[in-house]
């Protein structure tokens, strides 16, 4: 079975920094670009960042360029999210997923499944 288990988040205050782990597994992880996605109470799920099967290209939404840097693991099927410089707009439960993604914009894409995310709160 597909499984993704993201973990990682928690309390920080603003200007912290966080390490999202996701930690995957029932499929081949190289095979799949794959991502993070963010969703807080009230609001739309967004992409924040995609990473390509081999790592050659990635995608980060504006909102964190600068301040997020995804990256992957394919040895030990695992994708990360180091998050860097954090506001209070950052708080969400955040989700990781496969995904596709262009120059512009970024998409759930692939594998049906999402996982129970994790919850990252940016409050002094």
């Amino acid at each position: 079975d597909v499984q993704l288990q993201a973990s990682g988040g928690g309390l920080v205050q603003p200007g912290g920094s966080l390490r999202l782990s996701c930690a995957a597994s029932g499929f081949t992880f190289s095979d799949y670009s794959i991502g993070w996605f963010r969703q807080a109470p009230g609001k739309e799920r967004e992409g924040v960042s995609c990473i390509s099967g081999s790592s050659g290209s990635s995608y980060v939404v504006d909102s964190a360029k600068g301040r997020f840097t995804i990256s992957r693991d394919n040895a030990k099927n695992t994708l990360y999210l180091q998050m860097d410089s954090l506001k209070p707009e950052d708080t969400a439960r955040y989700y990781c997923a496969t995904c596709r993604f262009s120059r512009m914009n970024m998409r759930y894409y692939g594998l049906d499944y999402w996982g129970k995310g994790t919850q990252v709160t940016v409050s002094s």
